[in-house]
């Protein structure tokens, strides 16, 4: 029987994508999101399924006729993520559909028995510890869904990108989770339960943690583009004024490393913890030429930036992030597609904003790897 869907804060796609991958017989019936760009590369993606809506104005006995069973969610990070000083929790406007939707939309959906029987909830690592959170599980458990927390990294996929993420799991009793006891339902998993070891160094430092597997992790070349024009080698180049103030902050990559840090929707428009920035020369160091520049700079050498060219330091391309995040699949034709008036910047942003295909993927074959409570 073909599984009904609902993909709330649907953003590109990437939950869409996930749940295609798998081995689940379903269909998304509705996608939701606020944006109006991203619904457009949606569509463009996946049909016409999308549609722009205020979440938070969604009740019951309109998703109820949907009839749907499993729903996908992946709301704001913004109110939660530790990037951000201010976050503000549940107390952000930004968080206030998805709560709408736990504490008013689910409870009425239970009480009339029109509820989905599987949800994925997916959101940045620091969620875990909201109030939000909190009332997330009370309710799901309080209306009669068994769940599993998890906090996951791509790096345990065999992706080199340290993008830590909250993901919740739920079933409606008597639906039950593979490897975990009943006794287990308040941890927070490093790992899908029964897949191997757990990620143990909350830094994510791959070098210091031996829970996970190097020689598994694929070197970042093979996410690369292919050797472009020189026209599209200047479009990501890092512009010299940024390197001059800022460049020594960056976190620099080669195309032989296994990680990325996590890229955010402000990828090449911030520059601490926004993302990677690759070095395509690997015969330089990196560290002994910024020393250089360093000192030239400070001595007042009108042209100290010159010293850093031959690292040959540029931003990932979106292309590129399409690959580590998964929509594009290494060493296939099959190609993302965007609208013709959607900006590079707006590409990086909508990018930054979306999930990790593969970590989705492997969560809904957990999900729906049943299971019943005795």
């Amino acid at each position: 029987m073909t599984v009904g869907v609902l993909e709330f804060y649907s953003g590109i796609g990437g939950l869409h994508l996930a749940l295609a991958r798998s081995s689940v017989d379903a269909k998304v019936i509705q996608a939701l999101d606020w944006d109006q760009t991203a619904c457009n590369v949606y569509r463009a993606n996946h049909g016409n399924v999308a549609r722009k809506v205020d979440i938070s104005t969604l009740t019951a006995t309109e998703l109820s006729r949907l009839k749907a069973d499993l729903w996908l969610l992946s709301p704001a990070c913004q109110p939660y993520t530790v990037l951000n000083p201010n976050a503000k929790g549940a107390d952000d406007p930004r968080a206030q559909s998805f709560i709408h939707l736990v504490k008013n939309v689910l409870p009425a959906l239970a009480s009339c028995d029109d509820h989905p029987r599987r949800l994925l909830v997916e959101n940045v690592a620091g969620f875990e510890d909201s109030t939000t959170r909190q009332t997330l599980v009370t309710t799901l458990r309080s209306i009669g869904y068994n769940t599993v927390e998890l906090l996951l990294t791509p790096l345990q996929f065999g992706i080199p990108n340290s993008r830590l993420r909250y993901y919740l799991l739920a079933k409606k009793a008597p639906l039950a989770f593979k490897h975990v006891s009943p006794g287990a339902s308040n941890e927070v998993w490093r790992q899908i339960p029964g897949s191997g070891p757990a990620w143990s160094d909350s830094r994510l430092d791959i070098e210091k943690d031996s829970t996970i597997d190097l020689s598994d992790i694929l070197e970042i070349k093979s996410y690369l583009d292919k050797p472009s024009d020189e026209e599209k080698a200047n479009e990501n180049a890092v512009p010299d004024k940024i390197l001059l103030k800022w460049g020594r902050l960056f976190d620099i990559v080669k195309p032989s490393s296994k990680r990325t840090c996590c890229f955010t929707r402000g990828y090449t428009q911030l520059v601490e913890r926004a993302g990677s920035i690759l070095q395509e020369n690997e015969q330089l160091d990196t560290t002994s030429t910024f020393d250089e520049f360093l000192e030239a700079q400070s001595s007042g050498h009108p042209n100290a930036v010159d010293i850093l060219h031959p690292l040959k330091l540029r931003y990932f391309s979106p292309s590129e992030l399409l690959r580590i995040f998964a929509f594009e699949s290494i060493g296939t034709d099959a190609k993302f597609i965007w609208p013709d008036n959607v900006s590079r910047k707006t590409k990086y942003k909508l990018i930054g904003n979306s999930v990790n295909v593969k970590v989705v993927q492997e969560l809904i074959e957990y999900l729906f790897d049943e299971c019943e409570s005795g």
